[in-house]
């Protein structure tokens, strides 16, 4: 006979979540939400089509990163713990039908610093098994054929310091924190507390793993969109099938921690130029390079200055960061003294700004003084001054 409150998922939930807060000190109530249902969700693997990371970071050592990594050690399913295991070792141990739950600590070592270019390998398997079906694809010299290595499986890492962005972007992320001398926890010791924490692991697959069709076939109304929702949406239909509050639950530790990833993103160089040259055009039409540098190395906040070793951004360097969007200078007539010179227009980064940058709240505190290009030629006394360009071929 089935124990009822195995079979309750609220139960067998807020027993995790009472677990959580015996023995870390956690951000927030929506973090802590959002562990037990991701950890829940491991239970689940063979429903979901995305399989997502769960993003254990702090500023400094002695955070509680390897302690919470010790919990979902024991209380998610098939826990594959490593440290330094090479890229073939961790798809070996994967499996088509049941993947084991990757837990990889110390991934700062893995991920930062010179060691990140040698482990871009690694890097490419967890953004592939993400999603169900992108396997890694090798020529096996023994039977003369192609192997297909799934790759897909939920993954959790811990480390000093943020991970790769295209992880970190297929990741529930949790920033932890030392504690305060006034916050106290249990100490937590594995050959006590383990067999506890197994029964709990136990007693989630229990509930879940008879309810895989339904969780499959679950499509849960989702408070994000793209990536984030595939992200998340395991997660929700995990809460959604325990009812009581933690579908409300679930939604508010998505959105909760959404924004805040989305609030401390860190962009790419390109990304980060896109986003200046929006700041730096201000309520200009069009801007000549030379002056487009200048005020990019004006901002404070902004690297510009400083970039490329010091010397600071250059015109190839800019054009370079700019190509991927499709932006490139071209000759311009601007007023005199500046004349005819290399430029840009604020129509040819409309495009881009819309499609990948944030959405620009706060206006610039203080506007550039714009750069009058020619009035216009069949009405030069308009108060409606226009662009007078001439591109060349």
């Amino acid at each position: 006979m089935t124990d009822p409150e195995v079979s309750n998922g609220v139960a067998v939930l807020d027993r995790l979540h009472a677990v959580l807060k015996k023995y870390l000190i956690l951000p927030s109530t929506e973090t802590t939400d959002a562990i037990v249902l991701w950890i829940a969700a491991t239970h689940a693997q063979q429903a979901w089509t995305h399989a997502p990371r769960l993003v254990i970071k702090a500023p400094e050592k002695r955070c509680g990163k390897s302690r919470l990594l010790d919990v979902v050690d024991g209380t998610c399913y098939r826990p594959f713990m490593t440290v330094n295991s090479s890229t073939a070792a961790i798809c070996r141990s994967i499996g088509d039908v049941d993947p084991p739950t990757i837990l990889l600590d110390e991934a700062d070592t893995v991920f930062g610093g010179k060691a990140a270019e040698a482990n871009e390998e690694l890097r490419g398997l967890l953004n592939a098994g993400h999603q169900r079906n992108r396997p890694m694809t090798r020529w096996d010299h023994q039977k003369k054929e192609l192997e297909r290595i799934p790759t897909f499986a939920m993954a959790a890492l811990a480390g000093i310091g943020s991970m790769p962005d295209t992880i970190e972007d297929r990741a529930v992320i949790v920033k932890m924190r030392r504690r305060t001398k006034s916050e106290e926890v249990e100490p937590f010791r594995s050959r006590r507390d383990g067999p506890a924490l197994r029964q709990l692991a136990e007693d989630l697959s229990s509930w879940l793993r008879p309810n895989l069709t339904e969780l499959e076939n679950a499509e849960p109304a989702m408070p994000l969109e793209d990536r984030a929702a595939d992200t998340w949406e395991p997660l929700i239909a995990v809460a959604d099938l325990a009812g009581g509050n933690w579908p409300e639950r679930a939604r508010r530790a998505a959105q909760a921690l959404n924004a805040a990833r989305e609030g401390d993103a860190e962009y790419s160089d390109r990304l980060r130029l896109l986003i200046d040259c929006r700041t730096a055009f201000a309520d200009l039409e069009a801007i000549p390079s030379t002056v487009l540098l200048e005020r990019l190395k004006g901002l404070t906040e902004s690297p510009w200055a400083e970039y490329n070793n010091g010397a600071g951004l250059t015109p190839m360097k800019l054009g370079v960061l700019l190509k991927e969007y499709e932006i490139g200078s071209e000759n311009i007539t601007f007023l005199q003294p500046t004349g005819r010179v290399k430029g840009f227009q604020r129509d040819w980064f409309t495009d881009a700004w819309q499609r990948y940058c944030p959405p620009e709240d706060v206006p610039a505190t203080e506007p550039y003084k714009p750069y009058k290009p020619y009035a216009d030629p069949q009405n030069p006394s308009s108060d409606n001054v226009r662009l007078f360009q001439t591109r060349t071929a």
